[in-house]
């Protein structure tokens, strides 16, 4: 199965912007989706974003939908989620995740359920 890293975090001010990156190797992302999602201190982990590897369907949650973009690049391997206007509560560790066999109706949230591999996190400070 693929293996994946994630990097790009850092600390960066209010309305900020960074991008994360989550490399794949092993395998390519071929069949995958890949996730991001984060987990903040005492909380629960938190869907982010999804995206399919083959044809490159897209699924937002509510909270970062017009605030952060995932894409990959085929040539790299690679899934990015580019995240813009950044605020304190985005403060948290983020990872990403792969999962084979997704149907449409199941990219978003219910990937988190059974991901077959996810990375160590990168973590996000957004200081105010």
């Amino acid at each position: 199965q693929v293996q994946v890293a994630e990097s790009g975090g850092g600390m960066v001010q209010t309305g900020g912007s960074l991008r994360l990156s989550c490399a794949a190797s092993g395998r390519t992302f071929r069949n995958y989706a890949v996730t991001w999602f984060r987990q903040a201190s005492g909380q629960e982990r938190e869907f982010l974003a999804a995206i399919r590897w083959n044809g490159g369907a897209t699924s937002y949650a509510d909270s970062v939908k017009g605030r952060f973009t995932i894409s990959r690049d085929s040539a790299k391997n690679t899934v990015y989620l580019q995240m813009n206007n950044l605020k304190p509560s985005d403060t948290a560790v983020y990872y990403c995740g792969a999962k084979t066999g997704v149907i449409l109706s199941e990219l978003g949230p219910r990937m988190l359920e059974r991901l077959e591999s996810w990375g160590q996190g990168t973590l996000v400070t957004v200081s105010s």
